[in-house]
């Protein structure tokens, strides 16, 4: 519950009362990750003397088992804005703060009829930012297990095999270890690995050519990410310096960070280093935080406002994409600690010829 006081004490000056949408974010404070993930089945809500749940009957008895919170039961006689309306008229509550980048315009429409509505500044996505013991144990364990997953797949890769063939072999491996896949795996072979996002296809795989793998697991709700590029048969002169290169500037944003909390200046280290080896800049972020979901603050990248601190988990991925040639990333999670930044993925990073 120390989650939901931290968000109280914003409660004072801020705004009256904060409904929770997002269910990442309903996650992290409730500690329940039972709800849909495709359907909108619950809200919750936290205001200055208690703290709500809005969902339907099903969940009665989960929610009602749940200490310190209080469930407000919704369904087809009594609609979520009819609910939320009966608290905020018993709770007095003027100004309510929202997941304004979570929900439809048709919810706010709801609830703009119940009450003011005003942005919550991101404050439990800022919390989420930095993790604790029990978080980042989490995180471990999805990072050996995707370690693991890298090591099995290198025994996968074989000539005439496809790239959906070779994904769907990474996501069984995951299911069959118990946990689950953090998002669809990317596999591109060859020229198709100049497109950072590939959507694996039929391509078969040939002699001589760049295999580009990205993938992450889930265990406890919490995610992993990474990315290795390895050669399938011979890695020419070309390729070996599109894969030194891309290592060097990883490398050094690791580096950098024993220095600066930065996120732009660790990101702008990275690009640099690519660009004066002649070669495109980066075009995505060197980086992103990873927790509940895959994606998550902060955002390493050159118009960050975001400062690095103790007990955040962020991904740096430099990479090099040329179209009609292929492309090289090389993708680790690292764990900001008291005496500096460690890599929590422990796959392989050199060359790797198979």
């Amino acid at each position: 519950m120390d989650r939901i006081k931290n968000i109280k004490k914003n409660l004072k000056g801020n705004f009256d009362a904060l409904l929770v949408s997002s269910l990442p974010n309903i996650i992290f404070l409730t500690g329940f990750d039972g709800f849909s993930s495709e359907e909108r089945e619950a809200y919750l809500l936290i205001t200055k003397r208690k703290n709500y749940i809005l969902t339907d009957a099903r969940y009665s008895e989960v929610v009602n088992k749940l200490s310190g919170f209080e469930l407000a039961e919704i369904s087809s006689n009594r609609h979520f804005a009819q609910a939320l309306k009966e608290i905020v008229l018993k709770e007095k509550i003027n100004k309510l703060a929202i997941d304004e980048d979570n929900l439809k315009v048709s919810e706010v429409l709801k609830i703009k009829i119940a009450v003011k509505i005003c942005p919550d500044e991101s404050l439990i996505e800022k919390m989420r930012a930095v993790k604790d013991e029990n978080e980042i144990e989490s995180i471990k364990k999805a990072c050996n297990l995707g370690d693991k997953t890298f090591e099995y797949i290198l025994t996968q890769i074989k000539s005439g095999i496809t790239e959906k063939t070779l994904a769907k072999k990474i996501e069984i491996f995951i299911l069959k270890n118990n946990a689950a896949v953090s998002f669809r795996p990317i596999v591109a072979f060859s020229k198709n690995s100049s497109s950072p996002h590939h959507v694996a296809g039929n391509k078969k795989l040939e002699k001589n050519e760049i295999v580009l793998l990205d993938f992450g697991v889930k265990i406890e709700n919490y995610c992993s990410d990474m990315t290795r590029t390895v050669f399938f048969g011979k890695a020419n002169n070309t390729q070996k310096k599109l894969y030194q290169t891309v290592l060097e500037a990883q490398t050094k944003a690791i580096e950098y960070l024993k220095s600066s909390i930065n996120a732009s200046s660790v990101d702008k280290t990275a690009r640099e280093h690519i660009e004066s080896q002649g070669y495109p800049t980066i075009p995505h972020s060197l980086g992103h935080g990873i927790g509940l979901e895959v994606h998550e603050k902060p955002s390493l990248s050159p118009k960050s406002k975001d400062e690095l601190s103790i007990g955040m988990v962020f991904s740096i991925e430099p990479g090099i994409y040329i179209p009609g040639f292929g492309g090289v990333r090389i993708e680790d999670l690292v764990f900001l600690g008291k005496n500096g930044p460690k890599i929590m993925t422990r796959a392989n990073r050199e060359l790797i010829e198979l």
